[in-house]
């Protein structure tokens, strides 16, 4: 389970969360994607099912967990 302060998880869920009450609201196809802004609604359907399998990705990858070696000098640093 991904903790709730994991930022990918607070975004993603907001996103998702925004989308889910259009969709449950606006039966119009055509005002759901001037509503959601992201093309046409395949489009929106793949980039959740992108979604879906980062996320998936996240639960192995777990970045809320602390690095396991110390990381390099300037690796944070912006720009070089």
């Amino acid at each position: 389970m991904m903790p709730s302060s994991a930022s990918y998880r607070t975004h993603t869920e907001k996103l998702v969360s925004e989308r889910l009450k259009m969709v449950e609201t606006t039966p119009d196809i055509a005002d759901l994607e001037k509503k959601i802004d992201c093309g046409q609604i395949e489009e929106v359907i793949v980039q959740a099912n992108r979604e879906y399998e980062l996320a998936k990705n996240m639960l192995k990858w777990k970045p809320w967990e602390p690095l396991v070696a110390e990381a390099p000098a300037n690796q944070w640093k912006w720009p070089i």
